[in-house]
């Protein structure tokens, strides 16, 4: 059987009637949007009443009801999917009124998925919420219920939760579970779906940590079925986390279907694939127009350029050392600067980009801009806020936080600012391995989304600006927050241990000078997170980073930090991104300062750039709200490079951007 969507008649069971098909455990007359909810395999609309109850007033759940179950029993169970999509499809033709939202839990996803393609023929659907479903074209592996015990079912069951065991240990409701959950499967199986199947609605994937049944790797395949864009968000617990822990799913729910309301209604029914925060081109320019119209001017300048001389006038001479210095004669900071300057790009006309997708999906995560902030150490020498303005600021703009193992603020601190905002965490792989392996393991706890080891700093530059201050952050007590607050480096010292000697312990092992490559491959044995090798700039240690175990590789000279002399990270570019071909992630870092620096950097071949010293220069000079000027500024400049360089979309992005010598 094919999943081509169909319009199927009526059938006697009345499968255009709401009433059979919907159920409304929360009525919200008022309610800004509806969320059509679609169960399991074996599940009822039941399933969703503790959500719907945990949902704000300005959404209503609407709870589907399949055919064979509770006040359904009478009706035939249906034979494969898309009998159940056309009826929920018919059923939903009189809510036109409010936009529609849709999510499905396991096998729901996909009636949920095959109703979106029906709905979308004649209005849009505004997202698609998928919790614990493998995407449409995959091979979802399920057995053939039919030649499985009830007792063998049963125990399966209960591994995998989701069913209260008073149900599970009646026998007259357990059997009923039984029948209801190998109906299901029957057309569960008959389901077929093309890999190249899309939807118009961007697509939100909900993954839970300890999900047996689904990982990350499964879930990145769900972006070849969406036009509309797709990202992956976390949720704790284990396969029904969605639904045994409503109060922490609705949440983020909320925050995304509330978000997708305040877009624009043309690019919210028009199936757009533009990144649904994108900001219009001209946003932030026409507000700075309007705000000099009535006398007021920025508080900082919109010339990124510009802000280190600004930092330098405000914050502590040390402090902007600090951030501000390079290795040596600054040779290699130097180099990064004028390797942007040296291409230039073609602009092109007429090619009606109004508004660009700046959206990149990025080890299945869809982010909504190929930019991340990197990951900067002790950022409190910048203000007393530190990492957590960073990250509130990141969060209010759209743009993914690499935070660093020298934070001035724990990885957990971190994430409580970050909300629900993607995140990563930066490891410099200490020579303790217990006090590595907690760090690892703490930030899975806390929702990073990969691990990016540095590799370029296990010995210090030699970096004269700080050197002449005689300032070091670190050995004053900050940058170290991650190793005082964690067990196992606390475990390495003694009970009456004071800050100087925790400062001691952090110096001995926070880095370690011996590493090799073979390390590494320990480190890839430790988490199933997507790991990323930061400070490669040979083609050779590209692949090297590979044979070990990295999924994607950060082009980096440590902003300059590191070796005086060395080559740019933009020349570097190409040839590692020719090494490891087409297919594995790269990224970039030091010396971009502008939205066309980015445009450039992707057209050599990066995937997205890190984005360092100007985002604490803002901090440095308005805490929180410099941090977002600092990034509006950069995210309207490249939108706008896009635009005239004739991009709609990222995609557009390639070498023929720039003039024919500079394509290297």
């Amino acid at each position: 059987m094919t999943n081509t969507p169909t319009a199927a008649p009526v059938s006697p069971a009345g499968a255009a009637d709401p009433s059979r098909w919907l159920r409304a455990h929360h009525p919200r007359a008022s309610a800004a949007a509806r969320l059509v909810c679609f169960p399991h395999a074996g599940g009822t609309a039941n399933a969703f009443t503790a959500l719907s109850a945990a949902l704000p007033e300005d959404v209503e759940l609407l709870a589907v009801q399949y055919p064979g179950r509770q006040d359904r029993r009478g009706e035939p169970c249906a034979q494969d999917l898309s009998e159940l999509a056309s009826g929920v499809a018919q059923a939903l033709a009189g809510y036109d009124d409010r936009p529609l939202f849709l999510l499905g839990h396991s096998m729901g996803a996909l009636v949920a998925f095959e109703t979106a393609r029906l709905l979308e023929q004649r209005r849009a659907v505004a997202r698609l919420f998928v919790s614990a479903a493998r995407p449409p074209a995959q091979d979802w592996q399920e057995p053939d219920l039919s030649l499985v015990g009830d007792e063998e079912l049963t125990a399966g069951l209960r591994r995998l939760g989701g069913i209260p065991e008073p149900l599970l240990a009646d026998p007259e409701i357990a059997a009923e579970i039984l029948r209801l959950l190998r109906a299901d499967h029957r057309a569960l199986l008959r389901h077929r779906c093309a890999p190249d199947t899309r939807v118009a609605a961007p697509v939100t994937v909900l993954l839970a940590s300890a999900d047996p049944k689904n990982s990350l790797e499964q879930m990145a395949d769900w972006a070849r079925h969406t036009a509309g864009g797709h990202e992956i968000a976390a949720l704790s617990g284990g396969h029904f986390s969605l639904l045994e822990r409503p109060g922490e799913s609705a949440p983020p729910l909320t925050r995304r279907i509330r978000e997708d309301l305040a877009r624009p209604a043309a690019a919210a029914t028009s199936g757009s694939s533009a990144a649904p925060d994108a900001e219009p081109l001209a946003d932030l320019v026409r507000e700075l127009m309007m705000e000099g119209l009535a006398g007021r001017t920025p508080r900082l300048s919109t010339d990124l350029t510009a802000l280190e001389a600004a930092a330098g006038e405000v914050m502590a001479p040390e402090a902007f050392a600090y951030v501000s210095g390079t290795a040596g004669s600054g040779a290699t900071g130097r180099a990064n600067r004028t390797a942007f300057d040296r291409r230039r790009l073609v602009p092109r006309m007429l090619r009606g980009t109004r508004r660009t997708d700046t959206s990149v999906t990025l080890f299945g995560q869809r982010l909504p801009v190929p930019v991340l902030l990197a990951p900067l150490a002790a950022q409190q020498v910048a203000h007393p806020e530190g990492e957590s303005a960073t990250a509130r600021a990141a969060a209010a703009t759209g743009v993914p936080m690499v935070v660093s193992t020298f934070a001035s603020r724990t990885l957990e601190e971190v994430a409580g600012a970050a909300g629900d905002h993607p995140r990563w965490f930066q490891l410099y792989l200490p020579s303790d391995r217990s006090v590595g392996e907690s760090l690892v393991r703490r930030a899975e706890a806390s929702g990073y989304g990969a691990i990016v080891v540095t590799v370029d700093a296990t010995h210090l530059g030699f970096r004269p600006a700080e050197l002449d201050s005689g300032y070091s952050p670190f050995l004053r007590g900050t940058g170290i927050a991650n190793f005082t607050g964690d067990p196992a480096f606390r475990a390495g010292l003694p009970a009456d241990a004071d800050a100087t000697q925790a400062v001691l312990r952090w110096a001995q092992i926070s880095t370690d000078p011996t590493l090799t490559w073979e390390d590494l491959a320990w480190l890839r044995g430790l988490t199933r997170l997507p790991l990323l090798v930061k400070g490669v700039l040979h083609p050779d240690d590209a692949r090297l980073a590979l044979e070990h175990g990295a999924d994607g590789v950060v082009v980096s000279t440590h902003g300059g930090r590191q070796l005086d002399g060395g080559v740019s990270s933009l020349d570097a570019l190409p040839a590692v991104r020719a090494a490891v071909g087409p297919d594995v992630p790269v990224l970039m870092d030091s010396g971009v300062r502008t939205g066309s620096d980015v445009v450039k950097a992707l057209a050599l071949g990066a995937d997205a750039v890190l984005y360092g010293r100007p985002y604490v220069y803002g901090l440095g000079l308005d805490g929180q709200r410099g941090v977002e000027h600092v990034l509006r500024c950069l995210l309207t400049d490249l939108g706008l490079a896009l635009a005239l360089t004739g991009c709609a979309s990222l995609a557009d992005v390639g070498p023929h951007l720039l003039a024919n010598g500079d394509r290297r």
